[in-house]
């Protein structure tokens, strides 16, 4: 492996690790839909628990970080690059359902990286 392409993933991987705080105005799971060529994300809502946890507001349960939920999401987006799905979340005239910089640019970055899979042909799995 190219060195310089090395230490940056290296150094990606590290970042990924850190704490951030999450966003009350909710969460998007991300996800390629081949067969329209589009990168899609569906939003879901949170509140933000005394402990800084992500819980159901409907039901007050912790949702958890890995494995499957059973929860509806309130709005799909989908776009055919990442810089039209960050039109559509970021530029809109309805008030953003991301409420937080940090959470802004994570998704940025995630829908680069969804694009980038969906033109190579490669898998995408959300960070």
């Amino acid at each position: 492996m190219n060195p310089i392409v090395e230490a940056v993933t290296v150094l990606d991987n590290k970042l990924s690790n850190r704490y951030i705080d999450l966003d009350p105005g909710g969460y998007f799971i991300i996800y390629i839909d081949r067969e329209a060529n589009q990168i899609c994300a569906k939003h879901y809502t949170n509140t933000i628990n005394d402990r800084g946890l992500a819980v159901d507001p409907e039901t007050g349960e912790v949702i958890p970080v890995r494995g499957k939920v059973e929860r509806t999401h309130t709005k799909i987006y989908s776009a055919r690059s990442a810089k039209e799905l960050c039109i559509q979340l970021f530029e809109s005239k309805e008030p953003s359902l991301v409420t937080k910089l940090d959470h802004a640019a994570y998704l940025g970055r995630e829908f680069v990286r969804a694009e980038t899979a969906m033109l190579s042909g490669e898998e995408y799995v959300q960070d």
